[in-house]
């Protein structure tokens, strides 16, 4: 196949012949991807809101939502994005999905965690990559488009509900609540927080117990954001 880039010649290296004496022109025209499973990736977008400052404590905070329109997790409620494109940065896949379907644009967005579980999707092997914004809530116009049948500013709610060590285990329970009065949107997900750590590297997992009315692995992914807002605020 001919190289999936015009330009290649930061990857020449040494420009050596590899140990089947090929260039990396010839390696390219030999190289056959398919010969791998290739997941499918997709961005979704954590997009907070406040009422002028934000409190500490995360209470008064908004996360805008999209319900969804099609399988899988018809008319459920799950962060806006969607699939990437061949040619196309994660992050810029991150603003447009995020325009197409809610309207909003023109933020500032932070990458914040990959989730890749084999099981999080049963359409393809789905890797999915977050990104986060915290904006005031006046600043923002919604509208809902492309496969989303609704959008709105849910208010959102962590609660600790317990926690346990074990060895060098923490394991954490979380209740997540998202409300929208308006949507008649009341639903409560629970997620398990697992964290083991070795001197100054720590393992965090998140396992959604109960979805409620979220989509997928939505709940473990706005909980991951919560906790990490909360420690900067």
């Amino acid at each position: 196949m001919p190289s999936f880039l015009e330009d290649i010649s930061r990857f020449r290296g040494t420009k050596e012949r590899n140990a089947k004496g090929e260039t990396l022109e010839e390696f390219l025209k030999a190289y056959d991807p398919r010969r791998y499973e290739s997941p499918s990736c997709t961005t979704d977008a954590l997009i907070f809101a406040h009422s002028g400052k934000p409190d500490p404590s995360l209470e008064g905070l908004s996360l805008l939502m999209v319900k969804r329109s099609n399988h899988p997790c018809i008319g459920t409620w799950a962060l806006p994005g969607g699939f990437v494109n061949i040619r196309e940065d994660l992050s810029d896949t991150a603003r447009r999905e995020l325009e197409e379907e809610t309207g909003v644009k023109g933020l500032i967005m932070e990458q914040i965690a990959t989730y890749g579980n084999y099981d999080r999707d049963p359409r393809s092997r789905v890797i999915t990559t977050a990104y986060m914004a915290l904006v005031d809530e006046k600043d923002v116009k919604v509208k809902a488009g492309d496969d989303a049948a609704d959008a709105a500013w849910c208010k959102v709610h962590l609660e600790l509900l317990s926690s346990r060590q074990e060895g060098g285990r923490i394991t954490n329970s979380y209740a997540l609540s998202l409300v929208n009065e308006s949507k008649r949107l009341a639903t409560k997900a629970m997620v398990q927080e697992s964290i083991r750590t070795d001197g100054v590297i720590q393992e965090k997992n998140y396992i959604v117990t109960d979805q409620g009315m979220t989509a997928a692995d939505h709940a473990a992914i706005i909980t991951q954001a919560l906790l990490l807002l909360k420690k900067r605020l």
